[in-house]
């Protein structure tokens, strides 16, 4: 057994199932359930926005997500397989051309909306 085929091996384990992870594409609106820590208290905050970004594969992936509060950008990165997410949901769909959404950061108001896929899978 070679090195990679060990390190992914130990990697599986640590990897949620894929029932827990919906299929996430750049564009989509998501919210993301994390779990915050205070002293000995537990708490889980939803943090949604515009998913501008995933990179890695396997325990190392990760997604950028960015939202709107109070007319400033906020962009979080979560670890896909962490402990601390607890849920990731897909709320919107959304027709984008890039792999990356970095150009939303320097748009505002209704230039920065993306146009909306339907269920059908059409846009909108």
């Amino acid at each position: 057994m070679n090195r990679t085929a060990i390190m992914e091996s130990v990697e599986a384990t640590h990897l949620k199932p894929a029932s827990e992870i919906p299929t996430l594409r750049i564009g989509d609106t998501i919210d993301v359930h994390y779990r915050i820590v205070e002293g000995d208290k537990e708490r889980i905050q939803v943090f949604q926005g515009i998913l501008i970004a995933a990179k890695g594969r396997g325990v190392n992936r990760v997604i950028t997500v960015r939202r709107i509060v109070a007319n400033e950008g906020v962009e979080r990165i979560f670890p896909v397989h962490s402990k601390r997410v607890a849920k990731i949901e897909v709320l919107r769909g959304a027709v984008v051309r890039r792999s990356k959404l970095y150009y939303l950061r320097g748009l505002t108001g209704k230039a920065r909306r993306l146009k909306e896929t339907r269920s059908d899978g059409a846009a909108e």
